[in-house]
């Protein structure tokens, strides 16, 4: 299916796409949640490890994220454009980066797992449970790739529902193979948290299977195309130099994270678990942002290829309105009853008190982190995301320096760092609200075209 998003009003488009991704993003934030609590019933240690797995989840978003950017730019400029020709081929490209990517990650994955898990760890016993859960983790992310790159081209053309439903039955597959594998439940074999990863490998095989399904009809829009397979650099090089700054502005958070469980590690396993419970639930309340930012990627992008320029300011305008309205109110909930929401997933005072305090501070940047993402999926849609590089890259590197200036002086507390990243997101807000102008100065200078649509 190809759905056209150059004609017809753009909230419409926005809200409905948003609908579909929504739903995937509801029932993602639900299981990491769901698996968050189960993981909290094994001990502080156990939700450290999975902290600590969690920053490494980071550099694979990174890896995903450099090919699905630069999927779905350049297969959703070929649709805008009408060209069907080049939109499988920029598919079938986008499939064997996957493959290549995917399977060098798994290797390396495999093969410094030790090393990470003992690296990031406050004591013996986390280091152990991280190596645990990333052995079988590790091939759940490799395969995240190929889901990736599906996902990826579908939403460019503006297929929302088949990504939708392959994602939720995926989710709802590892919550209910969660508890079961952690604990033994009618099986008599708990397998800990080891069971959680097993879940999650289950479920993207499942994914995958699926996905792949829809592009083997000869019917389908995008279909796989073995005579496309032969590897053809000067596409691939082309869908990372836009692909690729969006990847290594993940791969920078990734590293200021390490930076912060390293800072953290004297503070102990409970530290380490306040601020990775503190940070899944910032992440749980900010899916329906990265919702928003999926839905306006392929909408702009279509518009983009189609030289809509009125059309793609417009579509910042209407979803900088939803993410600034949505993240205020997530604020107010952080400030209400930050306890109460840690607690659900830790008994532990230390855990509540370190996970309460990091939402409390960071969720003032809230509303800012929402426009930033938004003026990032427009920067993808125009196909060029170094601007999204600098902004994050000055933030980045702000927040971490002064962390490591600051972590040796004597009374260094942790919501030291987590003021230091309110004020990094404003900075960075206002660059990237600069950049976006210059970009929309510099690429939506077209002669116009005449149009009877409305915005």
């Amino acid at each position: 299916m190809h759905r056209d998003l150059t004609t017809g009003p753009l909230t419409r488009h926005l809200l409905t796409t948003m609908s579909f991704m929504l739903v995937t993003m509801l029932f993602q934030t639900l299981y990491f949640l769901v698996d968050l609590y189960w993981v909290g019933r094994l001990g502080t240690q156990a939700v450290a490890a999975v902290g600590i797995v969690g920053n490494l989840t980071f550099i694979v978003l990174a890896l995903t994220q450099m090919l699905g950017v630069g999927t779905t730019a350049v297969v959703s400029h070929a649709a805008g454009r009408k060209d069907q020709e080049q939109a499988l081929l920029l598919f079938n490209q986008s499939q064997v980066m996957a493959i290549v990517t995917g399977g060098l990650f798994l290797v390396l994955g495999l093969a410094g797992r030790w090393p990470y898990a003992t690296a990031m760890s406050a004591d013996a016993e986390t280091a152990a449970l991280a190596a645990t859960y990333l052995l079988w983790f590790v091939p759940a992310m490799a395969l995240q790739f190929l889901m990736v790159a599906m996902g990826s081209a579908l939403r460019a053309v503006g297929n929302f529902k088949t990504g939708t439903v392959v994602g939720t039955v995926t989710v709802i597959l590892n919550m209910l193979f969660a508890p079961i594998l952690i604990f033994g439940w009618g099986t008599g074999r708990p397998l800990g948290v080891a069971g959680a990863a097993i879940s999650s490998l289950i479920a993207i095989v499942v994914g995958n299977i699926w996905l792949a399904a829809y592009f083997l009809p000869r019917s389908a829009y995008l279909r796989f195309e073995t005579a496309d397979w032969t590897p053809r650099f000067d596409l691939w090089k082309r869908m990372l130099a836009i692909g690729l700054p969006t990847g290594f502005e993940f791969a920078i958070t990734a590293a200021y994270l390490a930076i912060v469980y390293t800072v953290a590690r004297p503070f102990g396993a409970a530290a380490q678990a306040g601020f990775g419970i503190g940070m899944r639930i910032f992440q749980a309340g900010f899916m329906p942002v990265v919702a928003l930012g999926f839905s306006v990627a392929p909408v702009a992008g279509q518009n983009f290829g189609a030289r809509h320029a009125h059309r793609v300011t417009h579509t910042f305008r209407d979803a900088a309105w939803m993410a600034a309205v949505y993240m205020a109110a997530f604020t107010i909930t952080c400030q209400i009853a930050p306890a109460a929401m840690v607690s659900v997933f830790s008994n532990d005072p230390e855990v509540i008190r370190i996970g309460a305090d990091y939402l409390m501070i960071v969720s003032w940047a809230s509303p800012a982190s929402g426009l930033i993402f938004v003026a990032s999926s427009m920067f993808q849609a125009m196909g060029n995301t170094m601007p999204s590089l600098i902004s994050s890259g000055v933030r980045i590197t702000l927040v971490a320096a002064l962390t490591l200036l600051l972590a040796p002086m004597p009374g260094f507390a942790l919501r030291w760092i987590w003021y230091l990243s309110v004020g990094s997101v404003v900075v960075q807000l206002m660059l990237s609200l600069a950049l976006l102008r210059r970009e929309f100065a510099r690429r939506l200078n077209w002669a116009p075209i005449a149009t009877h649509t409305t915005a």
